[in-house]
């Protein structure tokens, strides 16, 4: 199997300031390839890594074992932070990583359901898909409604709203009224199946360079694994369990992901929510993190042509003030 390749190795190892030495978290390990990249940058350095997904922690072990207790994983989510370093008692840590797209090896595990990989850009009508998935897309499946759940189960209107918010999608309206026509019909179950439906709902005509149904699966995705929720929340908990200097490093890979976290390292530095004619400020906000990134660090050209998954990707980062 070829491994995943890390989003902005050298962006993150700079902006960890990993090479100093000390106890890191990889919020999101995925099979290890930015906590590899963590503990090679010197001998000093230990590894924890959080992961929703059982199989990839199992493969993260077999490709870091010869780290031996320097790499240490546990099933959790990355937004439980603070509470799982506090009950592992390990004190603060030196830098906080969170990637938060979906690795290659859940995009192409059929299982899974996340995307329709092998669907050919096509003409409007036809999907070209060479192999089936169930529509599942959960991270975590020992928890929580799958996609076939929702599509399956929620009103027109919720899956609009989910579809609309969630994908930005425009058609979400005409989308969502196909899915509820065709499931009365029969349930919706694979991922062919609902591609199809997104294709025949927007009457897409030539061909794709776009999938029609990349941006429904998107939102799918995001409201199966909650994956907005408690961001803001995360962002505070990791910049509480930072040692003075330490460093935490977000990349996301959309819009509203990377608008929350925006707004939430901003808060941390120090800018006030409240509205601009609020007499005083009520919002609480105190300057605890430098952000060090002015704006977002996007992958250069030679790595999203190596690695055309990291284009949409954002890199964000701040430092702890010392106390």
């Amino acid at each position: 199997m070829e491994l995943h390749r890390p989003v902005m190795p050298v962006e993150v190892l700079e902006h960890l300031a990993a090479s100093r030495g000390g106890l890191f978290v990889d919020g999101t390990l995925g099979l290890g390839g930015h906590t590899e990249l963590i503990l090679r940058a010197s001998p000093d350095n230990r590894v924890i890594g959080f992961d929703r997904y059982t199989e990839a922690i199992t493969l993260a072990k077999e490709r870091l074992a010869d780290f031996g207790d320097r790499f240490k994983a546990v099933h959790a989510d990355y937004r439980s932070v603070k509470e799982t370093l506090e009950s592992m008692e390990t004190g603060p840590v030196a830098g906080i990583l969170a990637d938060l797209g979906i690795s290659s090896y859940q995009l192409d595990n059929l299982e899974r359901g996340f995307s329709f990989r092998t669907a050919k850009t096509g003409p409007a009508g036809t999907s070209g898909t060479e192999a089936d998935s169930p529509l599942d897309m959960r991270m975590d499946r020992t928890e929580g409604l799958t996609a076939a759940d929702l599509v399956n189960g929620l009103s027109e209107r919720e899956l609009a709203d989910i579809i609309y918010q969630f994908g930005e999608e425009r058609a979400a309206r005409r989308i969502a009224r196909r899915i509820v026509g065709e499931r009365a019909k029969t349930a919706i179950k694979t991922t062919a199946q609902l591609a199809d439906i997104v294709i025949r709902a927007i009457h897409q005509k030539g061909y794709w360079r776009i999938h029609p149904a990349t941006r429904t699966f998107q939102a799918l995705r995001i409201a199966v694994n909650r994956e907005l929720d408690g961001l803001d929340k995360f962002v505070a908990d990791a910049v509480d369990s930072l040692e003075p200097d330490g460093r935490l490093v977000v990349i996301t890979f959309h819009s509203l992901e990377d608008r929350i976290i925006k707004k939430a390292l901003r808060y941390q530095s120090g800018q006030c929510r409240c509205e601009p004619d609020q007499p005083g400020c009520t919002c609480g906000a105190v300057k605890r993190v430098e952000i060090i990134t002015r704006k977002a660090i996007e992958p250069g050209e030679k790595e999203i042509a190596d690695n055309p998954r990291a284009r949409s990707a954002k890199l964000r980062a701040c430092r702890k003030f010392s106390a």
